[in-house]
C-alpha cells in the first residue's frame, strides 16, 4: 500500500530545533523508506547547494547572455549584462522553461517553451522584456510545442507542434503578438520531425526527419504549397539538415556517409553532391555552428568523451583549434551579432557548467559565469580515469572511474551508474551531488558506456538493437568482472544504478548478476518493452521501435517476454530501489509500479518513491533533495553494511 507523506520544507530547517527526524514532503508517495533524520540533511547540505549555468541564447543587439540557472526549486531563465554581472531572474515558473528565440530585428521579445510538472507537453510563451510578462501562445494542454524559428523581419514563427493529433509533428506558421493566427504549412506522419532553418523569402523550410539515432533524412518544404520534398536519404546514414547557405545554393548539413563518424559538409541543392567541410576523424562533429556572416564555423569533436572545440574559417577552410579551452564537456554553443565572439557551455569534473565568451579574433577566454558550488570538498576531488575492458566477445567497452577519496584505504565499495538513451554517453563531467559517495562515503564510481553508445562509431552504436538487447548487459557483466582484478576495488560490495534505459540495464543486471552485486537502484527505468512500447507516448512510440523493436511481431514480443526484467522478479534476493515521476511521458510510471509490487507480492526488499509533480527523472530541488537523502541512507543500509 503506497503512504502518503507530509510536507517538507527544506528552506525552514532551523524551526525544527530538537527534532531528530523530518516528515515527508507531500507531493511524494514512497513505500519502506526511512524517515531521513536532520543529521543526515544537515551532514549533506554542502552537497545539495551547488548551482550551475547553462546558456540560453544572446540578445541579437545588444549582446546581453541569457542562461538557464537555479536560485529556488527549479531552473529558470536569467539576463547576464556583462562577465561575472549579476545573474537577473527573468522567468519565475514552477516548472523550468526551455529553449529560448529571440525576435531578430528589435529583440524585444522572446519566445520559450515550459511543460507542466515534467509531462513534456511545452506550450509556446512569449516574454516582453518592457513590460516583464510571459504570455502563454498555445494552449493544448497534450501537444508538444517548440523548434520555433523567426523570419527576417520578426513578425512570423515557423514552429513544431502535435496539437493536431498528438502524435504527428506538424508544422505551422503564426505571429507571436496575434497567436490566434497561427496557420499549419506541412503536415507530417509520425514524431521524428523537426525544422532546421527557413529560407530568406520565406518560401522554403528545410526539414529534419529523425528516424533512429542511425537513420535520419532530409527534405525541402514548401510552405506555400503545403508540400515536402526528400534531399537525402540512405538506409543507415545520418542526414541532419543545419541551415541553406548565404548563396542560396547548398545546404550545411553533418552526415556519416561513407563514414563511422558524423562530418560538416555542403549538400549541393541542384547535383545532390557532397562535398565534405573537413576530413573524417575518427570521432563525431557533434556541433557546426555558423555565424551570421557566413565566414566562421565552429564545430566541438566528441573525442571519447572529452569536448575539442575549433574554429573554421568558411573562406578557405582552414581549421584552428581552440586551445585554451579546459579539459571538459562543451554544450550549447552561439555566435553573438558581431560574428567574432562564440559564447559556449562548458564544464569540468571540478566544475559545473558555466558560460563562456571566446573572442575568435584575439583567442581570449572570457568567463561570464562562476556559480557557487556550495561548501562541497572541490581539493578532494580527482580528474576521472578513462578505463577499457573487454567483454564476452572480446570488444573492448570503455567507460570513467571516479576514484574514492584517497583518505579511504582498502578496496572501496563501488557503484556502478549507467547512461539511458541507449543512444547516450557518459561523459566525464562533474558529479554535483554524487561528490558525495566518494568524498564522504569512500565509494567509487564508475560510468560505463556499453555497447549502444553514441561517440565511438555508428557500428558500435547499433551492436545492442533489436535482439541483441542483452548483449549490452553482458558488457556490463564483463566489467564486474574486471572489477574483481583491481586492487583498489572491492568486488564483493556493487551497486547497480542507471536512468532510463540505464534502469532498464539496472533491471536486467539486478536479475543476471544478483549474486554479484549487493543491491540496485533504477530510476524511471523500463520493466518490460511489451507495456513499456504499449503506454509510451504516441509521438515517440515508431522512433523506440527502430531501437528496441516492434512489440507487434509476435517473434519479438515473445523475445522481450524472454528478456523482461519483470518476468524474472523471483531471481531478484538483493535490495532493490525505484525512483519514478508520476508523469513520465517516455516511461509511464506503471513500469515502475508493476515491478515493485512483483517484487513486493515475492517478499522482496523493495523501496519505492514516486513525485506527482515530476517527469522522466526528479527536476524540482527539493525533490532532487529527497531523492539524494533517500538514496544515502540505501547505500549506507545496503552497499556498506
Amino acid at each position: 500500500m503506497l503512504k502518503k507523506i507530509l510536507p517538507l520544507l527544506i528552506v525552514s530547517l532551523p524551526s525544527f530545533g530538537q527534532n531528530k527526524e523530518l516528515s515527508f514532503p507531500s507531493n511524494l508517495y514512497a513505500e519502506s523508506i526511512p524517515m531521513p533524520s536532520l543529521d543526515l540533511v544537515n551532514s549533506v547540505k554542502a552537497y545539495t547547494e551547488f548551482r550551475s549555468a547553462s546558456l540560453m541564447s544572446v540578445h541579437p543587439k545588444t549582446n546581453q547572455l541569457y542562461i538557464s540557472t537555479r536560485f529556488g526549486n527549479t531552473a529558470q531563465i536569467h539576463q547576464v549584462s556583462f562577465p561575472l554581472g549579476d545573474r537577473k531572474q527573468m522567468t519565475f515558473f514552477e516548472d523550468a522553461p526551455k529553449e529560448i528565440v529571440f525576435e531578430p530585428t528589435k529583440g524585444e521579445y522572446f519566445l520559450f517553451s515550459k511543460d507542466n510538472g515534467g509531462n513534456e507537453f511545452g506550450q509556446l510563451y512569449r516574454y516582453d522584456l518592457r513590460n516583464k510578462v510571459s504570455i502563454q501562445l498555445t494552449n493544448n494542454l497534450r501537444s508538444q510545442n517548440g523548434n520555433c524559428m523567426f523570419n527576417r523581419s520578426g513578425n512570423k514563427i515557423v514552429f513544431s507542434s502535435t496539437m493536431r493529433n498528438g502524435a504527428d509533428r506538424d508544422f505551422y506558421t503564426m505571429d507571436p503578438l496575434s497567436p490566434d493566427n497561427k496557420k499549419m504549412i506541412v503536415e507530417n506522419k509520425g514524431g521524428g520531425w523537426s525544422i532546421a532553418d527557413w529560407s530568406d523569402d520565406e518560401q522554403t523550410i528545410l526539414i529534419n526527419e529523425g528516424l533512429s539515432v542511425s537513420q535520419s533524412n532530409i527534405w525541402i518544404g514548401d510552405c506555400i504549397k503545403g508540400t515536402k520534398t526528400v534531399l537525402q536519404t540512405d538506409t543507415g546514414v545520418v542526414y541532419t539538415g543545419l541551415q541553406f547557405s548565404k548563396d542560396k545554393k547548398h545546404v550545411y548539413i553533418l552526415t556519416n556517409k561513407n563514414s563511422e563518424y558524423a562530418y560538416p559538409a555542403l549538400l549541393d541543392l541542384s547535383s545532390k553532391k557532397i562535398t565534405a567541410l573537413l576530413t573524417p576523424i575518427k570521432w563525431d562533429v557533434n556541433s557546426y555552428e555558423i555565424n551570421h556572416l557566413e565566414t566562421k564555423a565552429s564545430f566541438v569533436v566528441n573525442e571519447n568523451g572529452i569536448s575539442k572545440l575549433y574554429i573554421q574559417d568558411l573562406t578557405n577552410k582552414k581549421i584552428t583549434p581552440v586551445d585554451q579551452i579546459p579539459i571538459g564537456t562543451i554544450g550549447k554553443t552561439k555566435w553573438s551579432a558581431d560574428n567574432n565572439n562564440l559564447f559556449i557551455t562548458l564544464g569540468t569534473f571540478n566544475s559545473g557548467n558555466d558560460v563562456y565568451q571566446l573572442n575568435t579574433t584575439t583567442n581570449k577566454l572570457i568567463r561570464w559565469t562562476e556559480s557557487e558550488l556550495g561548501d562541497m570538498n572541490l581539493t578532494a576531488l580527482k580528474a576521472p580515469q578513462l578505463i577499457q575492458w573487454k567483454s564476452f566477445d572480446s570488444l573492448r567497452i570503455s567507460g570513467f572511474l571516479y576514484q574514492a577519496n584517497p583518505k579511504f584505504i582498502g578496496k572501496r565499495p563501488v557503484i556502478i551508474n549507467i547512461h539511458g538513451g541507449p543512444e547516450g554517453q557518459s561523459l566525464p563531467n562533474f558529479l554535483g551531488r554524487n561528490n558525495y559517495y566518494t568524498n564522504e562515503l569512500g565509494i567509487s564510481i564508475i560510468y560505463p558506456n556499453v555497447r549502444g553508445s553514441v561517440g565511438y562509431g555508428k557500428t558500435f552504436t547499433d551492436l545492442d538493437n533489436n535482439y541483441s538487447r542483452e548483449n549490452s548487459v553482458k558488457d556490463i557483466g564483463a566489467l564486474i568482472d574486471w572489477i574483481a582484478t583491481q586492487p583498489a576495488l572491492d568486488a564483493d560490495r556493487i551497486m547497480i544504478t542507471g536512468g532510463s534505459y540505464g534502469g532498464y540495464m539496472t533491471l536486467a543486471c539486478a536479475f543476471h548478476y544478483n549474486d554479484k552485486i549487493r543491491c540496485a537502484l533504477d530510476v524511471v527505468g523500463i520493466s518490460n518493452f511489451n507495456t513499456f512500447l504499449k503506454n509510451t507516448e504516441s509521438y515517440r512510440r515508431d522512433l523506440r521501435r527502430v531501437e528496441y523493436g516492434d512489440e507487434r511481431d509476435s517473434s519479438m514480443a515473445a523475445f522481450f517476454e524472454k528478456i523482461s526484467p519483470l518476468n524474472h522478479t523471483n531471481k531478484i534476493t538483493k535490495p532493490l530501489f525505484i525512483v519514478q515521476g508520476k508523469n513520465d511521458p517516455r516511461v509511464p510510471y506503471t513500469e515502475a509500479r508493476q515491478m515493485a509490487d512483483k517484487i513486493k507480492s515475492n517478499g522482496g526488499n523493495i523501496w519505492f518513491l514516486m513525485a506527482n509533480d515530476e517527469g522522466h527523472g526528479f527536476g524540482k530541488k527539493n525533490n532532487q533533495d529527497f531523492q539524494f537523502y533517500s538514496t544515502i541512507m540505501f547505500v549506507k543500509a545496503f552497499l556498506l553494511n
